[in-house]
């Protein structure tokens, strides 16, 4: 073996599957799923007796994350679903570009410059308006399957 000491950062998403799998029958309502290859947010759930073939049926309604679409799917209860990896992390605003980017501070003091402002009116409206007003602000940025989108807002008060 060698001397040399391997040093690796404290994320344990290196190589990390985007998914995990869970049994569908224990998937609840306000949990998460994947539906179709989006990451979405479960809404309803209903389940279905055994029938003649066996299997109880589970039924997902679920809102995507990212676009706030509506997707459906039936799913066998005893069978594996994939479920999301959703990560939520604070971010201070720091600037807004032209281009619609914004710039964030991230916890160890640098700054996350890849992330577009939301798609969602009234949170855009909000960000923009803060920002405009010279207040501080802190947004909410919702990870999952790869994506990342600015999902909430808070005011921490105007600068000094």
């Amino acid at each position: 073996m060698s001397d040399e000491e391997h040093h690796f950062e404290s994320k344990a998403d290196a190589g990390a599957s985007k998914t995990y799998p869970q049994q569908a029958g224990t998937i609840r309502k306000s949990g998460y799923i994947v539906i179709k290859n989006r990451p979405c947010k479960v809404v309803e759930v209903s389940t279905s007796k055994t029938g003649k073939h066996g299997h109880a049926k589970c039924h997902f309604v679920g809102i995507d994350i990212f676009n706030g679409k509506k997707l459906e799917d039936i799913v066998p209860s005893s069978h594996n679903c994939d479920v999301p990896h959703v990560n939520r992390v604070d971010y201070q605003l720091i600037d807004i570009s032209e281009d619609g980017f914004v710039s964030l501070l991230t916890e160890n003091g640098n700054t996350k410059d890849d992330l577009r402002l939301p798609t969602d009116d009234s949170l855009l409206t909000q960000i923009k308006d803060g920002f405009g007003d010279g207040k501080d602000l802190v947004v909410s940025v919702m990870s999952a399957m790869g994506e990342e989108q600015i999902c909430a807002l808070k005011d921490i008060g105007p600068k000094n």
